[in-house]
């Protein structure tokens, strides 16, 4: 049972950041029994750091021994990391704590969380990217047995072991390039007392050695059927599925696209690609109605400018995960196996090829930068290649 804020003592120094925190939440999508949750967190914080001698700017580093105390005095919800993250969140975005101030409450977590800074700070890895190195490296680190801060346990059979396991389920080449520089981090960062890097073995790769994976119009087709568009969260699904079975667009731009990307008079939209690259591609009707109808009757207030967001507070953009989590789901919906979000991007090329379109016009769609990046389609253009095969040769 929630109580109103009214009831607590509130003071120290966080209570002047009350109604701001309220109302961010509130524009979040919070239910208001959280939203009365979270504030008297917030109060007890607060009444914490006065007690204690401590600033409002102090609460990030403090925040492990603020529910180290909460728990012994006996509270039993509201007491693991994830319960400070929003307050730390408003806080940093207010200038009050360090934007790079983090609460890890394990040495795994510590670990994960200074990698994920030198990803961003140092790095400047784009979200898309991070959540692939970070997904590696979080898989890494969990399977560990002992981790008390360092990586000095860790061996090149635990390293050979894992890269083994991992590349029978994920993709061989991010799971190598993912846990190399994890682990040339660990060693520069003194994690390590070595080089591990070198024990991730190499993953053989030939250029355009195989064929893009993809759907038959008839799989398309069941994955958009299983969307009930009238729920809001099966109109915002099918508004991804057709934006990537239309469109060819990767994971990370379809969670980029922004409201003001829509071009709705023009019937265009901005794509924001790889290299920092914008791109202007035509709008269908098909790919805009599924879009307004989103926007119309299913996208929740969001303070953010983002087309697509996710359904439950926080209303934040949805990441490039969840793009592919919304095709993975529409395929168990659809009884189909799981695929990623990538498999509509090479099934939008495949039919346009079976349209007629040439591998020219194809890459400008996909907005590749090279046509050797589009020669691979070639593969699967099975009516051309007929044309040019040659008669066995008779015994």
């Amino acid at each position: 049972m929630w109580r109103d804020l009214s009831r607590a003592k509130a003071t120290g120094p966080l209570v002047p950041y009350v109604t701001g925190y309220r109302a961010e939440l509130e524009s979040m999508g919070y239910r208001p029994s959280s939203v009365a949750n979270h504030v008297l967190l917030l109060a007890h914080a607060s009444r914490w750091l006065e007690e204690h001698g401590y600033g409002a700017h102090e609460f990030a580093e403090r925040s492990e021994d603020f529910l180290v105390a909460r728990r012994a005095i006996g509270y039993t919800q509201w007491i693991s990391p994830e319960a400070v993250v929003p307050l730390l969140t408003h806080l940093r975005s207010r200038g009050v704590v360090p934007v790079s101030a983090t609460v890890f409450a394990t040495p795994r977590e510590r670990v994960l969380g200074a990698y994920q800074h030198y990803l961003l700070e140092e790095r400047g890895l784009a979200p898309s990217s991070l959540d692939n190195f970070m997904r590696v490296a979080r898989a890494f680190v969990n399977e560990l047995r002992d981790v008390t801060g360092d990586l000095t346990g860790v061996t090149p059979a635990d390293v050979l072991d894992f890269a083994s396991e991992q590349c029978r389920h994920q993709n061989p080449r991010r799971v190598a390039s993912g846990l190399r520089v994890f682990l040339r981090y660990s060693q520069v960062a003194g994690l390590t007392t070595g080089s591990l890097s070198e024990a991730v073995p190499r993953v053989a790769s030939w250029r355009l050695s195989s064929l893009p994976k993809t759907l038959t119009p008839e799989h398309v087709r069941a994955l958009l059927e299983s969307c009930d568009q009238d729920s809001a969260l099966g109109a915002r699904n099918f508004a991804i599925l057709t934006v990537l079975a239309r469109l060819g667009l990767r994971a990370g731009e379809v969670a980029n696209l922004e409201l003001g990307d829509l071009d709705w008079r023009g019937g265009e939209l901005s794509v924001r690609g790889k290299g920092a690259r914008v791109d202007r591609l035509p709008l269908p009707v098909d790919v805009g109605a599924a879009i307004a109808h989103w926007l119309e009757h299913g996208r929740p207030a969001c303070q953010h400018p983002n087309v697509f967001s996710r359904m439950l507070a926080p209303l934040s953009p949805l990441p490039s995960g969840g793009v592919s989590d919304v095709v993975r789901a529409a395929c168990r919906r659809a009884g189909l196996p799981p695929v990623g979000a990538h498999h509509l991007r090479h099934s939008a090329a495949s039919e346009m090829l079976r349209a007629g379109s040439n591998l020219s016009e194809i890459g400008q769609v996909l907005r590749h930068q090279r046509l050797a990046t589009t020669a691979i389609y070639a593969k699967i253009d099975h009516r051309t290649l007929a044309g040019v095969a040659q008669p066995w040769p008779e015994a």
